[in-house]
């Protein structure tokens, strides 16, 4: 099979657009990409209310099947509405966004029409997918055969990798493929475009710092706000602004402070990241973030944990840094390094940006999925 066959492949994810988060954006970034590289990309999702059946967003079809009732019952009415549908579509390959229901309806589809699977997990740890795999009902059951039936999987960091070998999935079974980020939308802006957009957007002046995510417990958004009066008092002129949503947004708001500043869901980040002059991202569990993506390619100076991925795109001190989840004290003295130092900022951020464009830009991902797409159908016909 050539690079000019087209292919076709049907991603089953359980939210799309407009419900986004990191697996969302993911997958509404690179489907477009890979319309480009011959691949017609079909995408199967849940229909939460007040979305149509049906939809083509960015060229992409987007069929969403429905979820009634509880949990067991909406999975099974997932895939029962799935199948007929993945018959009459005949993918060369499914290609499964967690090995939850997108997974189980993907094995399903493989026994009935022989369609090879790829399945992604994007989350490691104890909140990821294997973790939370066993501990539901017939999980175990399920593991095994998500295990022997699918036939690759794409680890977005090394420790998904180490996970899914933990099961017994062999090396030759499992591809290393991060997250991507779009290199042209997130990139840095000069000074005069960073005063333009804090003026646009309404943000005050002096030091930015910024975080960008799902306002939930393992994102620790309330251990940067533990730190941050003590930082305020020794940088008298910072701010901090928090964007998004999510189960801790009132506590949160209530916690706030002085020069903290709480932007909600927004539908474009990257204006916000162009403004801002530190990203920080301070939680107890991740996959490969796609916001770390963002802010690197951005040219932002970056403090964050280290856990999921983070490890894998950053070198402590050389294009970022890495501090231990739920250490206050760590955070405190990272966000404080660069607050005091704009030399240290400039430095990290150049080489974000640039290990970001060699290693993790949307077209890279994209063909190297594109590969593995049209090795899967090849040794299926």
């Amino acid at each position: 099979m050539s690079t000019r066959d087209f292919l076709k492949v049907v991603m089953i994810i359980q939210g799309y657009h407009p419900r986004i988060g990191g697996a969302e954006r993911q997958v509404g970034a690179l489907a477009p990409l890979l319309q480009q590289l011959n691949v017609g990309v079909t995408v199967l999702t849940r229909r939460y209310p007040g979305l149509e059946p049906s939809a083509v967003i960015d060229g992409v079809p987007v069929f969403r099947l429905p979820i009634p009732g509880p949990v067991p019952l909406a999975a099974l009415t997932f895939t029962a509405a799935a199948l007929p549908l993945l018959g009459r579509l005949r993918p060369d390959v499914i290609h499964a966004h967690e090995l939850f229901s997108p997974a189980t309806t993907a094995l399903a589809a493989k026994r009935l029409y022989g369609t090879p699977i790829v399945a992604t997990a994007h989350r490691s740890g104890p909140l990821g997918d294997v973790e939370r795999m066993k501990n539901r009902p017939f999980g175990q059951r399920r593991l095994r055969a998500i295990r022997a039936e699918v036939d690759a999987f794409t680890a977005i960091s090394h420790e998904v990798a180490l996970e899914l070998q933990g099961l017994g999935v062999e090396p030759a079974r499992c591809f290393n493929i991060a997250n991507g980020v779009d290199t042209s939308l997130f990139q840095p802006v000069d000074a005069a475009t960073k005063a333009r957009l804090r003026r646009e957007l309404e943000l005050p002046d002096g030091p930015l710092v910024i975080f960008a995510g799902r306002l939930a417990p393992e994102k620790r958004v309330g251990n940067l706000l533990d730190v941050w009066p003590r930082l305020l008092a020794r940088f008298p002129a910072a701010h901090l602004l928090i964007l998004g949503t999510g189960p801790e947004e009132a506590r949160l708001q209530e916690q706030g402070g002085q020069h903290v500043h709480f932007g909600g869901a927004v539908q474009q980040v990257a204006p916000y990241l162009q403004a801002a002059d530190i990203w920080v991202l301070p939680s107890a569990a991740e996959g490969f973030s796609v916001a770390m993506l963002e802010a690197l390619a951005t040219g932002l100076p970056v403090v964050l944990t280290d856990v999921g991925g983070a490890r894998d795109a950053i070198v402590d001190t050389v294009n970022g840094l890495l501090i231990p989840p739920d250490d206050l004290t760590a955070l405190e003295h990272a966000l404080d390094r660069l607050l005091a130092d704009p030399d240290l900022c400039l430095r990290l951020g150049q080489a974000g940006r640039a290990r970001v464009e060699q290693e993790y830009a949307l077209p890279i991902i994209a063909a190297r999925l594109r590969d593995l797409y049209a090795d899967l159908a090849r040794r299926n016909t």
